[in-house]
Order: structure tokens, then C-alpha cells, then sequence
């Protein structure tokens, strides 16, 4: 069961919507104090945001994808090179 969100889904599609709209750009730090956010916290939901729109980031489920492909690639590359020894010791 996941944890529960400290802050409500409106709060963060509010701040990343206020972010995106103000011109010129406002610092973080300081548009977080304003919502009454950590900054780190508001940073991550605009990268996550972000992330969802552009499409030369990788969302979540494609970097978990990754991830798993890279180790199934690891353990081939193991296996395959287990394959050769052997074929080469009973050649």
C-alpha cells in the first residue's frame, strides 16, 4: 500500500500550473515559501510535470523499463559468455 500524500494532488497541479504561467519565471525557493511547500518538493513536481510533456525525458514506467532490460541484458551477456567457455572446453 503506498504511502499517503503529504501534500493534496490540487496543491501540486496548482503550484506547477502558477510556475508555468508567471512571467518572467519566479525562483523556486521563492514561489515555494509563498505555497508554503519545501522547495525541493515544488522542483520535483515541475520536473515530474515536465517529464510527461517532453519527450526527451523518460517518464517513470520507461525508466523502470529500462532498468529491467538492462539487467535481463547483463544476465545474457553472463550467459553467453558461459555458452563459449563451454563450447570451447568440450570442443
Amino acid at each position: 500500500m503506498p504511502a499517503p500524500r503529504k501534500d493534496p494532488l490540487e496543491l501540486r497541479e496548482r503550484a506547477v500550473r502558477m510556475y508555468r504561467t508567471a512571467e518572467p519565471k519566479p525562483v523556486i525557493r521563492r514561489l515555494a515559501e509563498e505555497l508554503g511547500v519545501h522547495h525541493e518538493a515544488l522542483r520535483g513536481w515541475i520536473r515530474q510535470a515536465d517529464a510527461g510533456e517532453r519527450g526527451d525525458l523518460l517518464t517513470t514506467a520507461e525508466r523502470e523499463e529500462l532498468t529491467t532490460l538492462c539487467k535481463e541484458n547483463a544476465q545474457l551477456k553472463r550467459s553467453n559468455e558461459i555458452l563459449k567457455a563451454a563450447s570451447a572446453f568440450f570442443a
